[in-house]
């Protein structure tokens, strides 16, 4: 049996695989803290006709006293009403989530304190899960490379499913710990994975719109997020939905092993144009045996700062909106489950396109003739111009729906640079150093946001978000740099 365009269902697969990565790395940002706003009419007092909840005011110590319709009582303070319209009806929310369930902040605190609360655990659980994310993104790329990409997707995927079902059981601030820094070191392994693949099935002027595509599976998989995984938390908990969302990893696995059998030269579903297209525009074939290079060598280069330093300080700019987006809709704009659902995905649609055009454009100024580094690097400077006037603007959105608009323009310009960094490593190296660069530029991206996780419940605090946006405008130009002063000139495809 031969199958036309083999690579790109295997590429299919590494997409479709990215888009369960994300919802896995989602369920805890999504489920932390949840709002439920519930409306109540406003009584003097109950009556034989009064509605089955109702709210009552004592302006005695300035509370509410909410009855539900199933019986439950409830006493809240007035900072957490807020009045409609004609004084007829209240509104509470009603908060929920992890952090709630397992309690964690002090539900009964005043606003300010739950969210500083809040911020404070989710950035501490965050940290943990980016060092151990970074660690593996280091380790993965010479993993993959000693054991190749077939075996290294099945030890990535079954380590990080696993460890999101378990989440089903976590108690606490250290369960949830240790389950998200398992995650995290299966999570990383298709980054230095994903390029060492199209390194090996797509030709150098393909390499970068297959890179993009991977790009934008993890956007699909960020604007299905949102709803998905807050559909499954309000229908079945939070428990259930770890065991939903962890499990579609392992179902990935039967189509990867009977498709993805072996390399493009030796697999026997190929066809022998497509075998012949593909090796004919990989200079690594023309390398016979080459020995990988250590992490000592490749620090020592200096065209490795260019992934190394680009990414250090590049990506910290999509993990703060991939972690915080649902914390500052709630926190900013008010916004409930219900409407963080319908509003955080809109920002990854812009991910998504960006992350497909960066990868297009390059590939097409190489082959019009351009220079690799030159396509590389003028992508990198378009998606750069579109992101900085979007981060800015987004600091003083005065909705919602800007706030999110604004950032399909920032995670948009982001994704059109990033899949043009991502690639540098094939672009510098061949055969077995690929994985190993990509992973130190990993490594150096989780390092950078390791560093900002910390940073913003600090910078966040008393609900103002100026100063995250700001520590973003600041990011994406030192990423600049250092890609044009380290990447080398001159390089042809």
């Amino acid at each position: 049996m031969k199958i036309k365009g083999l690579r790109w269902f295997v590429l299919s697969l590494i997409v479709l695989i990215t888009i369960i990565n994300y919802l896995d790395r989602g369920t805890l940002n999504y489920m932390w803290i949840t709002n439920t706003k519930l409306n109540y009419p406003l009584v003097t007092s109950p009556t034989s006709t009064t509605s089955p909840s109702y709210a009552l005011y004592n302006k005695t110590d300035k509370t509410y006293f909410l009855h539900n319709a199933d019986g439950t009582d409830k006493t809240v303070t007035e900072e957490s009403i807020v009045v409609i319209g004609d004084n007829s009806s209240v509104q509470y929310i009603k908060k929920g989530g992890i952090a709630v369930d397992l309690g964690l902040v002090e539900v009964n605190a005043p606003a300010a304190e739950i969210s500083k609360q809040s911020k404070k655990i989710l950035s501490y659980i965050t940290m943990f899960f980016m060092f151990a994310y970074g660690t593996s993104q280091l380790v993965s790329g010479k993993i993959y490379d000693r054991i190749g990409t077939r075996k290294g997707f099945l030890f990535s995927v079954i380590l990080w499913s696993i460890a999101d079902m378990a989440t089903c059981f976590a108690s606490g601030v250290s369960s949830l710990i240790s389950f998200r820094v398992l995650l995290g070191l299966g999570e990383a392994g298709p980054w230095p994975g994903t390029v060492k693949s199209n390194a090996e099935w797509f030709p150098v002027k393909e390499r970068a719109f297959a890179q993009g595509l991977f790009g934008a599976g993890g956007s699909v998989g960020s604007i299905l997020a949102p709803v998905i995984i807050s559909m499954l938390y309000i229908a079945l908990g939070w428990q259930h939905t770890f065991i939903v969302v962890g499990s579609l990893g392992i179902l990935w696995l039967i189509p990867w092993f009977i498709i993805n059998k072996t390399s493009p030269d030796k697999h026997p579903w190929i066809t022998d144009e497509e075998k012949e297209f593909i090796l004919s525009g990989q200079p690594e074939t023309k390398v016979v045996d080459e020995k990988a290079k250590s992490w000592g060598e490749l620090l020592k280069r200096k065209d490795s700062y260019a992934l190394i330093l680009g990414r250090f300080f590049l990506d910290p700019i999509w993990w703060m909106f991939v972690t915080w987006l649902p914390i500052y809709l709630g926190e900013v704009f008010k916004l409930d489950i219900k409407q963080i659902a319908f509003s955080a995905w809109v920002p990854y649609v812009g991910a998504a396109i960006g992350a497909i055009a960066g990868g297009w454009f390059s590939g097409a100024m190489i082959k019009k003739g351009m220079v690799v580094n030159k396509a590389r690097r003028t992508a990198i400077l378009i998606g750069a111009c579109i992101t900085l006037p979007a981060m800015i603007a987004a600091a003083f959105a005065s909705t919602a729906l800007i706030a999110v608009t604004l950032m399909a323009f920032i995670l948009g310009g982001f994704q059109f640079a990033v899949v043009n960094i991502q690639t540098l490593a094939s672009d510098f190296h061949t055969g077995k150093t690929v994985g190993s660069l990509a992973g130190l530029g990993g490594a150096a991206a989780v390092m950078g946001t390791i560093i900002s996780m910390f940073a913003i419940p600090y910078i966040t605090a008393g609900g103002n978000w100026l100063l995250f946006f700001a520590m973003g405008a600041v990011m994406l130009p030192l990423s600049m740099i250092s890609i044009f002063i380290f990447s080398p000139k001159t390089q042809k495809a």
